[in-house]
């Protein structure tokens, strides 16, 4: 297995000698949007960062952090996260014979990404606050000694992230007009404008999704009322010639069921926030849509948006009916 370290460690903070901690994250794939191409009038592509180990894009720079930490002798790693980092950290940690502490805020954390990151053995403790709370206690805790923080504040995280751009300007044969990607914390934001800069091949114009009411939103993967890259990323995103879109929830959640039903792409309601952002502002040229995480991570969020299950006998008659 080639692994994300192995195709860019001379771009990677990462030492010769150095065990690499992988689950085979990396390479994911990049679909033509054949439907939402003809919809929008432009070619549209879908970075399938839902593809890695744990179903979201949070592998790229766990592999780099928990790698590290091990390098340096951490034996224990420390986050807050609405629930893909706390599954990423909790798996990586995991792998790599480390304890992994997690603070969730209160009610806040989808079901699929709890169940992940309790079956990897972390230790999970629910704040009675935010995320923002949250993060702030874990960067005590870190603070303290003996854990490495795993959020995107720290630097390798970054550093593995900007590798999905990498591997967009292989696959195109250059960099895309726009980038539409969401927008909760603002580190994956950070770390693509870094990874096209390194690449050398062009900064495409960065639509990022957030959600117009960011702590009520249903899209729990970018609930996050104080961004912790938020000057870097808008720095990012302005240099660009981009923007930062402002999403209601029946826009994320129209781009969530466009993906599914007419992509075949199931993801969390989140990771269509850069579809949504795309489709308000439209493009032209080539866009690149960063699909974040799996829809895995918040089965309740179907039952919350989808059609509902028909009951139906087990005769052709009742079966026809049903489907009319």
């Amino acid at each position: 297995m080639t692994t994300l370290v192995d195709r860019y460690r001379d771009r990677l903070p990462l030492a010769a000698g150095d065990r690499v901690v992988s689950l085979g994250e990396g390479s994911t794939p990049l679909l033509h949007a054949d439907f939402l191409s003809r919809e929008l009038g432009i070619d549209v592509w879908l970075k399938l960062e839902s593809a890695n180990p744990t179903g979201s894009f949070k592998d790229r720079g766990m592999t780099v952090a928990v790698s590290r930490a091990l390098a340096e002798g951490a034996r224990a790693v420390v986050c807050a996260s609405t629930g893909n980092t706390a599954a990423s950290a909790a798996a990586y940690a995991a792998r790599a014979g480390m304890t992994a502490a997690i603070l969730l805020p209160q009610g806040a954390v989808a079901l699929g990404k709890l169940a992940q990151a309790r079956a990897a053995g972390a230790r999970l403790l629910e704040v009675r606050g935010s995320f923002d709370q949250a993060l702030r206690g874990a960067q005590a805790l870190a603070a303290s000694g003996g854990l490495t923080l795993v959020n995107s504040l720290n630097p390798d995280r970054i550093e593995g992230q900007k590798t999905a751009a990498f591997e967009i300007v292989e696959e195109l044969g250059r960099a895309p007009d726009v980038l539409a990607l969401p927008y909760g914390g603002g580190g994956n934001t950070r770390a693509y404008a870094r990874g096209f800069a390194e690449w050398d091949a062009g900064m495409p114009r960065v639509l990022a999704g957030a959600a117009a009411r960011r702590g009520e939103t249903l899209a729990s993967a970018i609930r996050i009322v104080d961004p912790a890259h938020r000057a870097e990323a808008e720095a990012a995103v302005r240099d660009s010639g981009g923007t930062v879109v402002a999403l209601t929830d029946d826009e994320i959640v129209a781009a969530w069921r466009s993906l599914a039903e007419r992509e075949g792409v199931f993801c969390e309601p989140a990771s269509a926030a850069g579809l949504a952002a795309l489709q308000k502002l439209g493009a032209s040229g080539t866009a690149v849509v960063v699909v974040t995480g799996h829809g895995l991570k918040d089965p309740d969020a179907v039952s919350r948006t989808a059609a509902p299950v028909v009951e139906v006998d087990a005769d052709p008659d009742s079966i026809a009916a049903g489907l009319a």
